[in-house]
Parts: structure tokens; sequence; C-alpha cells
């Protein structure tokens, strides 16, 4: 078979993995400023920003769990994508059986933190050079909040056909 629109065996057109642990939203970097003496004499300030501990280490979580799942394929440079992610949240040890039982039905969803574009927003930049070239591939993307007995984010990433 000579179609060049055929599927390609190591062509990623859609995957889906999972992240497990509590949702976590992408923190905001963190500046230090130092001071110390120029060559003039007079007292200069030098800040530095980095990504903190925590945003890093769930970062390379979610990439563990893309390239567990991926087997080194990615997403071709170009590619247009849809980014699907549903966020499970733990139920609180206090809640009643009745609110509980809501929550697992759907019928209550989280209200609290991290915000949904947070979410989105680490699951993406984690997977720069990873599961594509760049996040701005992405044209469509979705996040969901619910409650779950096993607190996890699920991912799944497709290709949109143009």
């Amino acid at each position: 078979m000579n179609n060049p629109e055929a599927f390609k065996e190591d062509e990623v057109r859609s995957i889906k993995f999972v992240v497990p642990g509590l949702p976590f939203g992408k923190q905001r970097p963190k500046v230090t400023v130092r001071k110390f003496t120029g060559s003039d004499g007079k007292e200069k300030k030098f800040a530095k920003a980095y990504t903190p501990e925590k945003t890093v280490n769930y970062e390379n979580l979610v990439k563990m769990a893309y390239q567990e799942k991926a087997k080194g394929k990615k997403f071709k440079d170009g590619d247009m994508l849809d980014v699907r992610i549903i966020a499970y949240y733990n139920i609180p040890p206090s809640t009643s059986k009745k609110r509980r039982t809501m929550m697992l039905e759907h019928k209550i969803r989280p209200t609290k933190k991290p915000d949904w574009d947070n979410i989105g927003k680490i699951v993406c930049d984690s997977l720069n050079n990873i599961a594509y070239h760049d996040d701005n591939q992405v044209v469509d993307a979705q996040v969901r909040k619910f409650f779950s007995e096993n607190p996890r984010v699920e991912v799944t990433i497709r290709k949109v056909e143009g």
C-alpha cells in the first residue's frame, strides 16, 4: 500500500496516560534578590527567578507518566493537538455519606485549588519537547474537575485532523 495518507506505525495520533496522586497546579516563579558591592563601590542588586521545587517535581511526574505510555514516541512538529484533562480530587474524610455519594456521582464537584487553568498549564508545559515540540501546538483543550477515592490526573492528547 503506497498511500502517503496511510497511518504510519511510528506516528502518534492519540495517547492517554494517568498521572498518579493529587492534582497539582503550576506555581508562579519565585524570585530571589542578592545584594553585592559593585566595582564602583556602590551597592547593587541581582534578581534571579526560579521554578519552585514542587512544580519541578510534578512536571517530572507528568513527563514520566507520558514517557512510560508513549515509549519514546511524540507528536510531529506542526501537528494541531487537542488536550483533555480530568483531575480527580480526594474526598475530604469528614464528608457525610450522602454528600460522598453525590461527589462520587459527580453531582458535587471540586471548587478548590488548584484552579483548572493552572492544572492545564503544568501538564502542557511539562510535555514540551517530550510529547510535542511546543504547547503552542495545542489548539483545543478542556480541564474538568471531579472527586474520587483514587486521586489522579487523566490526560488525553489527540491529533486534530485538518
